[in-house]
């Protein structure tokens, strides 16, 4: 995910952005309420037990409430996919072989294309192998209610195409996308071997965010899974911000149909990544439009206060080094950090960008090169996972011995890129080589906060 927008682009929107800023309203606005996580939830059954079993019964439920609830209507909502005939093949599926046998069904009746349903099916299997690999009780029912729920949702994607618009909005009613999102990723964090640096930052930034100000999360990107590892990690302690954090989405999280519900569930700004931006000449004027669109829309929420935002400048997932077969966080675009500093300056309220690292691509890892064709092969699997957070980088205090615009703009993006990669080292170091907490560095502590929430 990142913001890969032309330059003229990003000149509109800061021109918006500067135009109507005294019109902010210094209170907080437009906050999402948390119906789910307003407690913190211990999270010591992690993948299976009485919670996620609880959590499976209440998504079906809500699909079968929003089912009726349209039906009952006898129409459809612009907001939402239609409910109204959609198939119950997945809902209804008792066993392994009802879902397998399913997807093949609604292949056979014309339903699901040939590259769909095989791509549904290999997901099936993988999903299965990692949850079972992590050993937790009742872990086959916990497959079969995942994978039936998560193959209803993209069955009903296909009947019914989803379109996203420029800024999208978590879809939480009739039914709970983003719920759905956490029961599914869940099971495959490995919570004993996931930590979270710097958890008091997140705190920090949360508590400015509710004072009216703007965060901008500068990061690398992983996995498809990466939003849904964000708020896991910090549910117990700042579930505040897995629920308001915005990410900057590229277009193929919300084409794919394997991929689409997933992105249903999370706020997205929607763009086109400057690493598929050229894929087909002929599309090339259209995506610089939509992207000035998003841009603009940006810009008003900026303007609005009180805004989390999530941008990975890389453009698109890090990708192990093909020599060594490392991991490591991919270069940052210095124009997409400068264009998303720009925004934050000009919104007219008090803005701060800080560097964030992730850690979480054994998760779901991405094909080993960009691929340009939508429908890549899910890979998943069972794995620790870390996020980490550091200090504020303030875009004066690193350029202020800088010559020009550019080696400004350049200087800023190393210094986030810098710290990104430091934080990275630390959490490869507490995951990889297994040294958990004693990992931690001077500018890095590391801690598990599900384990010091408190018992409900």
């Amino acid at each position: 995910m990142t913001l890969a927008f032309s330059s003229s682009a990003a000149t509109v929107a800061v021109a918006s952005a500067t135009v109507t800023s005294s019109a902010r309203v210094p209170t907080l606005r437009g906050f999402v309420s948390f119906r789910l996580t307003a407690k913190k939830l211990p999270l010591r059954s992690h993948g299976g037990g009485v919670r996620a079993m609880s959590e499976l019964v209440q998504d079906k439920e809500s699909v079968i409430a929003a089912s009726t609830s349209f039906n009952d209507a006898k129409e459809t909502s612009n907001k939402t996919p239609s409910e109204l005939n959609h198939s119950r093949t997945f809902l209804d599926a008792q066993t392994e072989q009802d879902l397998i046998s399913g997807i093949r069904k609604e292949q056979e009746a014309g339903t699901l294309p040939p590259n769909v349903a095989s791509g549904m099916e290999e997901l099936y299997w993988n999903y299965k192998n990692a949850v079972l690999s992590s050993g937790a009780s009742r872990a086959d029912e916990t497959v079969l209610s995942n994978m039936s729920l998560a193959f209803d949702r993209m069955l009903l994607g296909v009947e019914h195409p989803y379109t996203f618009n420029p800024y999208h909005k978590a879809i939480r009613e009739p039914f709970d996308y983003f719920h759905f999102v956490h029961t599914y990723i869940r099971p495959l964090i490995d919570f004993k071997n996931s930590y979270v640096g710097n958890v008091s930052i997140f705190s920090e930034l949360e508590d400015k965010i509710r004072q009216g100000d703007n965060i901008v999360l500068i990061s690398n990107h992983q996995s498809e899974a990466d939003p849904a590892v964000i708020s896991l990690l910090l549910e117990a302690q700042c579930p505040y911000i897995g629920e308001n954090i915005k990410c900057v989405a590229g277009d193929r999280v919300i084409t794919d149909p394997l991929c689409k519900p997933f992105s249903m569930g999370r706020n997205l700004i929607c763009v086109y990544s400057k690493n598929h931006m050229n894929d087909d000449p002929e599309l090339v004027d259209m995506k610089r439009k939509a992207n000035t669109r998003s841009l603009k829309e940006m810009a008003t929420l900026l303007r609005s206060g009180s805004q989390l935002i999530w941008i990975a400048p890389s453009g698109g997932r890090d990708r192990p080094n093909p020599s060594t077969g490392e991991w490591f966080p991919a270069p940052f675009d210095p124009s997409s950090v400068d264009n998303m500093r720009r925004l934050v300056e000009h919104s007219g309220a008090p803005g701060h960008i800080y560097p964030m690292s992730l850690l979480c691509y054994d998760i779901m890892p991405p094909p080993p090169k960009v691929e340009k064709e939508i429908g890549e092969r899910r890979l998943v699997g069972f794995h620790g996972t870390g996020l980490s957070v550091a200090p504020e980088i303030s875009f004066s205090d690193v350029t202020e011995n800088c010559n020009s615009p550019n080696e400004a703009k350049e200087a800023y993006s190393q210094a986030l890129y810098k710290s990104v990669n430091e934080q990275y080292k630390t959490l490869n170091c507490a995951i990889k080589q297994r040294r958990g907490i004693e990992a931690s560095t001077s500018m890095v502590s590391l801690s598990q906060p599900w384990n010091e929430s408190p018992s409900v």
